[in-house]
């Protein structure tokens, strides 16, 4: 049955080499749609075999889903790796056994989190199953601004074996990065107010308990609660009662930036653009690109 790996890439030569061989591993049709790289990924992809596509970045659920109508027509199975990610010997095996024999259109793998060469194991960070394997024409990803997934029509299954998200740059990239994540989980945050972009996701999609439960409690129970204080609340359940301190001085830090400050930022950004909106008396897409530099 015809795996065809989907790789997303912008400015990652430092890992693309590494994660497409790993995605050998399961199969040779290896795509990585690239949004205008300046360093040598697209150059290093292609010496390892890989089929380069260029193409327009807006969000990371939009690139994927233009990336599966770039398909081969026998492909019969997709698989998502991001490009700091790789796959341990286990998942590269029940990937193998799976594919010839499963009836399901759906396939979840348990992701790991390295941090600053630390394996981050507490603070609700491990483990998490997340949606990366499905037969073609049965899925595709949800077109949010942040926290898109993969989502399927039919049954779905979980594979043993770990997929690492293992990115080898710096803490400064890290917060960069978060930074804009940040402005884009503020226009999620905004919209959840005041409705203002269209409806997402697919009715008739399957998605696992545990992700439903998730987002309940993200939108009826974290986003009930007062900006700010929500965050620090927020953090200290995942350092101290989800032991996130167990996880040492660069668990602290993740902890810290990812489950207190990134928290804490995306609710200051959220405040930042109705204050515009109140004091420039203006629309809320207008206080988004304005505030955010986020063009809806």
């Amino acid at each position: 049955m015809k795996l065809t790996v989907i790789i997303l890439t912008f400015n990652e030569a430092l890992h693309i080499e590494r994660c497409i061989r790993s995605a050998q591993q399961v199969s040779h049709d290896i795509l990585v749609v690239d949004s205008g790289s300046t360093d040598d990924t697209v150059a290093l992809a292609e010496r390892q075999g890989a089929r380069v596509l260029h193409h327009a970045f807006t969000t990371h659920a939009a690139q994927m889903n233009w990336a599966l109508t770039q398909l081969d027509a026998s492909t019969e199975w997709v698989l998502r790796m991001d490009a700091d990610e790789y796959m341990d010997e286990v998942l590269v095996a029940s990937i193998q056994t799976a594919l010839p024999s499963t009836q399901a259109h759906g396939l979840y793998v348990q992701r790991r989190m390295i941090f600053q060469g630390r394996d981050i194991r507490f603070g609700l960070v491990y483990p998490v199953n997340i949606l990366r394997l499905f037969r073609r024409g049965h899925g595709r990803c949800m077109d949010r601004w942040m926290d898109e997934h993969v989502e399927v029509t039919g049954p779905t299954a979980v594979l043993r074996g770990t997929m690492y998200d293992h990115n080898l740059r710096s803490l400064t990239w890290w917060t960069a990065k978060h930074n804009r994540y940040a402005s884009l989980e503020a226009v999620e945050q905004l919209n959840l107010k005041h409705r203002f972009l269209r409806s997402t996701g697919d009715a008739h999609a399957q998605e696992r308990l545990d992700f439903s439960v998730k987002r309940w409690l993200k939108h009826q129970v974290y986003g009930r609660l007062p900006p700010g204080v929500r965050a620090m609340a927020y953090f200290l359940f995942r350092y101290v009662l989800a032991l996130g301190f167990l996880d040492g001085k660069a668990g602290t830090a993740f902890h810290v930036l990812q489950g207190g400050w990134y928290r804490y930022l995306v609710d200051a950004k959220v405040a930042e653009v109705e204050r515009y909106m109140r004091d420039h008396r203006c629309d809320i897409a207008t206080a988004v690109e304005q505030v955010l530099d986020v063009r809806l």
